[in-house]
């Protein structure tokens, strides 16, 4: 019997070893399985769902405590301006009818445009009296606009060179010299070449569909004379693009990211290889760009080889030997980390919601700094006051989801990020000058992943390198708002004639500030009081203007006395 029993208990063990077994597969089949939907939602959202990164407010405001009264709290209640007309309904208080603000409506036409006008006179048989018989005279008119579009125009600029020679002894030819053209030996002028530059890079236009427009309006220019017209001018502006990369790295604050860009290997489209834009964004409204053929180390620490100061970034591997070398400091962003914990909504809602409430709350702390315009020292002071604590309220919740995670779920994920990068994610609260986040380079490459969209790759390296130069140069422009079309056809016909030592009156920056000081001048001379852009000479774009910095156009002032007649020219700078 002793026997029977040992026997019968030795296979209950075994059974329940097996039992244990299964039940740890199914665990971990279930894990699994809940791992894989979880990456199927994620990129389902990621395709086909919406990209505002929204949660509704109501989630914010659960009380995650008390898990009990979740049914109650979800009821839907009513929007916050029912409820205020309700009250004051009971309170018999009924609002004037105003118009809010920001409403739709009808804006006047912009009175920098062309005004034509066209007089429409009644019949003369409805300018005689029908009592009296008299003649009518006029008393006023009644105007009314229309906005009409004039297509773009071509037109072919002659340069006539008189030839003058002596009639006694037919010697010595006098004749002008050609004025320097943008591309030597070229047909095409600094209009159309800026037109061309800025209907590829930045409103996201193919070569082959400017080859189809200009087909249109009769002209036959093929995409391989337009790519050839983009690198000739790409050489051109080489001077301007090699002082404004100067200028950008003249920054105490970087912000950098990277985008692939498929890239193919030789002109004839033997093979295609991923490349890479990268994007350095500077603390003057400046942005500069450079394409390399890898996501590697080597494109980074060649482009900031010699800089040093604060560099704020996604916390992707290709940064870190920069952040070794000790003088560069690295700085997080609470954008990344947000959209970690944004996508584990779906999977794990109530977790996921309190950590988006607590980032919400410091991004509430940066808008306040924002309306009220305060420099640095201000904003460091306010976020150690108000950030700081929900600082500490973020990482006590780290610490509390960290063991109720999964590594590989989208919580997890979440979770791990922000630990791996909390010491750069927490910099900002004690430094003013940082930002919470890292979208001011994210912006500059909005206009890099619409317009891959359309021309889908660069013909080749080179063409890499050009995209960058010229993309530095449009998105430069947009953050200094003027307009890429009128910079470009201004500096387009002047660079090579230029001297050297002022190239930087022709970046961006340079150039708004030299236009302001000529605009001032203009208006002082006339007897004006005002820089109102109305007054203004008619090729000023409008919003030159804007944010002038007196000192930096003073410079200029200055550096044109003492420069010699004889100064060197960019264009012997650039091998042209």
């Amino acid at each position: 019997m002793s026997a029977a029993k040992s026997e019968l208990e030795s296979e209950v063990e075994t059974l329940r070893a097996q039992v244990d077994q299964l039940t740890q597969a199914l665990e971990r089949t279930l894990r699994e399985k809940r791992l894989i939907e979880e990456r199927m939602a994620r990129w389902l959202r990621r395709y086909f769902g919406p990209k505002a990164e929204r949660i509704d407010p109501r989630q914010m405001q659960i009380d995650f405590g008390e898990l009990a009264d979740i049914g109650e709290a979800l009821v839907e209640p009513p929007p916050v301006e029912h409820a205020r007309e309700a009250a004051d309904d009971e309170a018999g208080v009924r609002p004037s009818r105003q118009a809010k603000k920001g409403a739709h409506g009808r804006k006047p036409l912009p009175a920098e445009l062309p005004r034509e006008r066209i007089v429409h006179e009644p019949a003369p048989s409805e300018l005689c009296c029908s009592s009296c018989r008299g003649e009518k005279q006029k008393i006023g008119e009644e105007l009314s606009e229309q906005l009409e579009y004039v297509p773009a125009s071509f037109k072919v600029l002659q340069h006539v060179r008189p030839k003058y020679a002596c009639k006694r002894c037919q010697e010595g030819v006098t004749i002008a010299a050609l004025p320097p053209l943008p591309i030597e030996k070229g047909r095409p002028g600094p209009g159309l070449l800026a037109f061309v530059l800025t209907a590829k890079y930045c409103d996201h236009l193919p070569l082959y569909r400017l080859e189809n427009i200009f087909a249109r309006q009769g002209l036959a220019i093929s995409r391989s004379t337009l790519c050839g017209w983009i690198a000739s001018v790409s050489e051109l502006l080489a001077p301007v693009f090699d002082e404004l990369r100067r200028s950008v790295l003249s920054s105490r604050v970087l912000h950098g990211d990277d985008t692939p860009v498929l890239c193919l290997e030789n002109s004839t489209g033997g093979g295609r290889r991923q490349g890479y834009l990268w994007v350095y964004v500077g603390d003057r409204d400046e942005v500069v760009y450079d394409f390399t053929l890898s996501r590697g180390r080597d494109g980074p620490n060649r482009f900031l080889e010699r800089w040093k100061g604060k560099l704020q970034v996604d916390g992707h591997t290709s940064w870190e030997d920069l952040f070794a070398r000790g003088d560069v400091v690295e700085a997080g962003c609470w954008a990344h980390a947000r959209r970690y914990f944004f996508d584990a909504v779906p999977s794990d809602t109530a977790r996921a919601t309190r950590m988006l409430a607590l980032i919400q709350r410091m991004y509430s702390v940066e808008r306040e700094a924002k309306d009220a315009e305060l420099d640095a020292k201000q904003r460091g002071e306010l976020r150690r006051e108000q950030s700081k604590p929900i600082l500490a309220e973020i990482r006590a919740l780290l610490d509390e989801l960290e063991p109720q995670a999964l590594p590989k779920s989208e919580l997890g994920r979440a979770i791990g990020y922000a630990n791996n990068q909390w010491s750069a994610l927490a910099r900002f609260v004690d430094d003013g000058e940082l930002a919470i986040d890292n979208n001011s380079a994210e912006r500059g490459m909005r206009d890099v992943a619409v317009g891959r969209k359309n021309w889908l790759f660069t013909g080749s390296p080179e063409g890499g390198q050009r995209a960058a130069l010229l993309y530095s140069l449009i998105n430069s422009c947009k953050l200094q708002n003027i307009d890429p079309f009128e910079y470009l056809r201004d500096v387009i016909d002047r660079v090579s004639t230029h001297p050297a030592s002022r190239v930087a009156e022709l970046t961006p920056r340079g150039w708004k500030q030299a236009r302001a000081m000529t605009a001032s001048r203009a208006v002082a001379r006339s007897g004006g009081g005002t820089t109102d852009s109305t007054n203004l000479p008619s090729q000023i774009a409008p919003g030159v203007l804007r944010r002038t910095d007196t000192l930096f156009a003073m410079t200029f002032c200055l550096a044109a006395v003492w420069i010699a007649a004889g100064d060197r020219k960019i264009a012997d700078l650039s091998g042209i």
